[in-house]
């Protein structure tokens, strides 16, 4: 079920532009990473739950790109351009074979059912 979504026909003419291109390099980087490789962890410094994403990942023996994006100050807008794109609030962003399966938890409930390879 897709999530209501402004349509464009709202949105002044003026401004279209601007939010389709709004930080377009890190979507774009993000993309790249996901067509590149298997699972892509997409995270920020000082937050916990990128980094439990990536232990889990790691325990298991399972490889892994990792993207970060600034911190809780900084490189937020970048962050933000990702969250309007994925429509994912939090950080970690987890992709599995280009699907954005969730954050940390999501992740962990797919490790523990057995779903991801263990290749490393």
């Amino acid at each position: 079920m897709p999530r209501t979504i402004l349509h464009e026909v709202q949105i002044h003419p003026a401004v279209r532009d601007r939010i389709a291109h709004y930080h377009a390099e890190i979507i774009e980087a993000v993309q790249a990473a996901v067509s590149a490789n298997d699972i892509v962890v997409v995270g920020m410094r000082q937050n916990p739950f990128p980094k439990k994403a990536r232990k889990s990942l790691d325990a298991a023996g399972i490889a892994y790109k990792y993207l970060e994006y600034g911190s809780y100050v900084g490189e937020w807008r970048k962050r933000l351009a990702l969250k309007m794109w994925t429509g994912w609030p939090t950080f970690p962003m987890v992709f599995v074979k280009g699907l954005l399966v969730g954050g940390a938890e999501d992740l962990g409930k797919l490790i523990e059912s057995g779903a991801l390879d263990r290749k490393k």
